[in-house]
């Protein structure tokens, strides 16, 4: 068989054109990358500091990259596949995915090392682009006359919210404001992963359960559907109120009790435990773990309210995030929902990377090599950058841009 070689510009025109596809093929390389590689600078470069913060709380930075930044990469790629797909409508690809990624990424350059002359010029970035997500899912719920999208655009708004409110805390040196900034824009983070868990879990379930689709076996609960980020919408109405800690925390408990009841949609017997189901179920397990233990530290009791913050952050969005790009990284490729080993490995080092990353904060004399967070880093960067071994070659593939399954 002779193998066609093609000109360079013509090379570069279709790897450019699988790169934007739709919004997933380009974005989900961008959140694993910056995921990666952010927390390795964070814990072995910078030293838990950033070279040119100096009014500004690192820890506070490090947040925005997180939140703001890797997760909101992934929420660009799902969000500009998604809401076509769930309202047949004609996707984003092509130039308006470049321009929302040269956003998303000016914002990450102030952030990169700290840079608080260009906090401002961040802040505009990335309110450019939550507001075009916030606009572009009004406009199409508008256009298709649904209120079934509404929770989305209310959650995005509030995390919209948080991150113009900690951009503003930063520039006023309101350490306190930041803080609250942070906690908000992490409800609403799990608020938009519940919500997404919500409509990915039946059809996933479905599809492990009878691959032939000839079926519907799985059928949710329909009145605890929308339950937990109906709670975490009431919590952020209690930040936004000022309520005390004992109401929040309280707030906080219920929340992630709603969590913990979506495991039960992975009790569908020994299919629970594959990994394209065990991602899903995890996800909510460790987001309504992580909520628990912050609730009950708001009521007083002696629990580190920064470990339960990781747990529910690095375990719930963390695990939800690689399993969703997992899931939708294969279907939106045209492959069977069968996830490799590499897929497997890599859920095995985040769940490792979360348990390392809160251990010292549980469990303060525990000795542990490279620091307190030098091995969850690794295990972090080590479980993303497999994801990217694997999954790149996928997306970024001409040849797999008209062959979806989903």
């Amino acid at each position: 068989m002779t193998a066609v070689l093609l000109d360079p510009p013509v090379a570069r025109n279709r790897l450019l054109d699988a790169m934007t596809g739709e919004g997933l093929r380009l974005f989900f390389p961008l959140a694993a990358l910056h995921a990666a590689l952010w927390p390795l600078l964070w814990v072995f470069v910078w030293s838990f500091g950033l070279p040119l913060a100096s009014a500004t709380a690192p820890g506070q930075w490090h947040a925005q990259e997180m939140i703001i930044g890797s997760f909101g990469a992934a929420l660009i790629g799902f969000l500009t596949s998604a809401l076509p797909e769930w309202t047949d409508t004609p996707r984003l690809s092509g130039r308006p995915l470049l321009v929302l990624a040269g956003l998303w990424g000016l914002a990450r350059l102030a952030g990169l090392v700290g840079f608080e002359p260009l906090i401002l010029v961040a802040a505009l970035a990335d309110q450019a682009w939550l507001l075009f997500l916030l606009a572009y899912l009004l406009f199409l719920s508008w256009r298709r006359r649904t209120t079934g999208l509404l929770g989305f655009a209310a959650l995005l708004a509030a995390l919209a919210l948080a991150a113009g409110g900690l951009r503003l805390a930063m520039l006023q040196g309101d350490f306190d404001a930041g803080e609250r900034a942070i906690r908000f824009g992490a409800i609403a983070f799990l608020g938009l992963l519940g919500l997404a868990i919500a409509r990915i879990t039946v059809p996933v379930t479905n599809l492990v359960l009878d691959p032939s689709e000839a079926t519907s076996p799985y059928r949710p609960h329909p009145g605890r559907i929308n339950l937990a980020p109906a709670l975490a919408g009431l919590l952020l109405v209690a930040e936004a109120a000022g309520q005390s800690d004992s109401v929040r925390g309280y707030l906080m408990i219920a929340a992630g009790a709603a969590f913990l009841d979506r495991v039960a949609e992975g009790f569908v017997g020994r299919e629970a435990l594959r990994a394209e189901l065990a991602g899903l179920w995890l996800s909510s397990a460790l987001a309504g773990a992580g909520l628990v233990l912050a609730g009950l530290s708001l009521t007083g009791l002696p629990l580190p309210f920064v470990g339960a913050l990781h747990l529910m952050l690095m375990g719930g969005l963390g695990i939800g995030l690689l399993a969703v790009l997992s899931i939708a990284g294969l279907l939106h490729t045209g492959q069977p929902l069968v996830f490799a080993p590499s897929t497997r490995v890599a859920m095995l080092l985040m769940v490792g990377a979360v348990l390392l990353r809160i251990a010292p904060e549980f469990l303060p004399g525990l000795p542990l090599s490279g620091g307190p967070h030098g091995l969850a880093a690794v295990f972090w960067g080590l479980s993303l950058a497999l994801w990217l071994k694997t999954y790149l070659p996928l997306l970024w593939s001409s040849a797999t841009l008209a062959s979806e399954s989903c």
